[in-house]
């Protein structure tokens, strides 16, 4: 007998109702939902909304990459490709040489990525971080680990965080570094023949602050024709801008340089 015409009865034995009335019920209900509209998003030609914080992918300031390696050592899935060489570089203003360290590679293979954010967790300058970008798929599983030059444009997609919300208390200020200084002098005992004056102590030697590197203006000219030949190959908007700001820095940083 058919699920929707069969004999239904109650405890007692008697009839729950005419035959068929769940299969009325049940077409009843398809009938309801029929009539309502669609919410469904018409994607790709209709592009979601996505909040700010979208966990999306994970993208790669280079400027703020000091090369530790804390993410490929803390990676699970050993999914982070990092090569770099060192460089000596002359003081400014006398004293020792620096060595420093320049990243050659930054790779990330997606095709093994679980995207667990560890690596963005431990970072301590905020070289990774999260981006709402989506849209990376190949058909070639191969082509799934992107470079530095990629995971650079992906952070120019990020979106700014949200405003807090009405009653939420503002972050807390780092408190002020106490700066070391001399100790006051006190006065000098009497000298006694019994008890020979003794050296004054010699105050701690001051910790040289470090050099910031100077704050330079973005070169227009630069800004401008980056910024016209992105577009004119059919960059995003945003990705364009950040490659034309990042590119207006580069050249703004050499002529302040001499360079």
């Amino acid at each position: 007998m058919a699920a929707g015409t069969r004999d239904v009865r109650t405890q007692d034995g008697q009839p729950n109702g005419p035959p068929g009335l769940g299969l009325i019920k049940g077409l009843l209900v398809t009938l309801k939902h029929l009539m309502r509209r669609s919410v469904t998003q018409q994607y790709p030609e209709e592009q979601p909304d996505l909040p700010p914080r979208t966990r999306g992918v994970i993208a790669l300031k280079e400027a703020n990459c000091t090369v530790c390696y804390k993410c490929s050592r803390e990676c699970p899935d050993w999914c982070i490709y990092i090569d770099a060489h060192k460089e000596t570089h002359e003081p400014a203003s006398g004293g020792r040489a620096r060595s420093v360290k320049v990243l050659d590679r930054f790779a990330i293979d997606y095709a093994l990525c679980m995207y667990c954010g560890i690596c963005v967790e431990v970072c301590p300058f905020d070289a990774l971080f999260w981006s709402p970008e989506f849209e990376y798929s190949e058909y070639d599983i191969l082509k799934l680990t992107h470079e530095k030059e990629k995971l650079e444009e992906w952070t120019y997609k990020v979106l700014p965080p949200p405003p807090l919300e009405v009653g939420a208390e503002p972050p807390e200020e780092p408190a002020p570094v106490a700066v070391p200084t001399a100790p006051a002098a006190s006065p000098a005992p009497v000298a006694t023949a019994a008890a020979p004056e003794a050296a004054p102590a010699e105050a701690p030697a001051a910790t040289p602050a470090r050099e910031r590197p100077p704050e330079v203006e973005l070169d227009q000219e630069t800004h401008d024709r980056v910024l016209a030949e992105e577009l004119a190959k059919g960059t995003d908007r945003r990705v364009a801008e950040g490659k034309a700001r990042r590119a207006a820095m580069i050249e703004a940083r050499k002529k302040a340089g001499g360079g």
